[in-house]
């Protein structure tokens, strides 16, 4: 039996990719798109609806799916403020678990990030555990969250840090055992096949994965 999937953040690296993965496979008759911008990917099985995350209620036959992937995400940086990341890491995911939820969906399997603590000292950590805790109150048959360190890839805005990251992080990485193997840099296929894998497990419950997955 085919099932339908949801993608949130399809504009980003990971959701970029997931969505092309998604599209691929013969178990999805359609993956549902939802932004404020279409992807820069089409094909037969993807539907793009244009959304700015509000009035979620009012999209119930869109969110109607079995499988939710959310990738939103940004960074403080990028997003200006606390309370500007805030509306992207917590507010449009956590609304977006509740509404898919009294829709209908199944599953909700979301990108947050390693490190993640509600006593963290960095706001952005204390910002990714809030949303952690709040989708995993959402009574989904089932909760995957995901917990990558730094994500590897081709991204289209410049993040001279994160570049330099890249470049060291084959040295570093033969280092991080144990541990600190959660804290390894991933690919962004690797996490979005990760997302696929998942959700095709079909196990009840919350879940948190640091990546790679075991």
């Amino acid at each position: 039996m085919t099932r339908t999937a949801l993608v949130a953040g399809a504009t980003g690296l990971i959701g970029g990719i997931l969505i092309r993965q998604l599209a691929s496979r013969n178990d999805y008759s359609e993956v549902r798109v939802i932004g404020r911008r279409p992807p820069n990917y089409d094909a037969g099985t993807i539907r793009f609806v244009q959304s700015s995350f509000e009035r979620l209620d009012d999209m119930a036959e869109v969110l109607k799916v079995d499988d939710v992937y959310c990738c939103l995400g940004t960074t403080l940086r990028k997003a200006g403020s606390l309370a500007a990341f805030e509306r992207v890491d917590y507010h449009m995911v956590v609304d977006l678990a509740r509404a898919a939820h009294k829709a209908g969906a199944k599953r909700f399997i979301v990108v947050s990030a390693a490190g993640s603590s509600p006593n963290s000292p960095a706001p952005y950590s204390r910002v990714k555990a809030r949303m952690e805790q709040a989708v995993s109150e959402v009574p989904f048959e089932s909760v995957h969250l995901l917990r990558p360190s730094l994500i590897l890839g081709d991204r289209t805005e410049r993040r001279p840090a994160e570049r330099v990251a890249q470049i060291l992080a084959p040295l570093l990485s033969p280092l991080m055992v144990g541990p600190l193997k959660k804290y390894r840099p991933i690919h962004a296929k690797d996490v979005a096949s990760a997302m696929v894998s998942l959700a095709t497990r079909g196990e009840p419950g919350v879940h948190v994965h640091h990546l790679p997955l075991d």
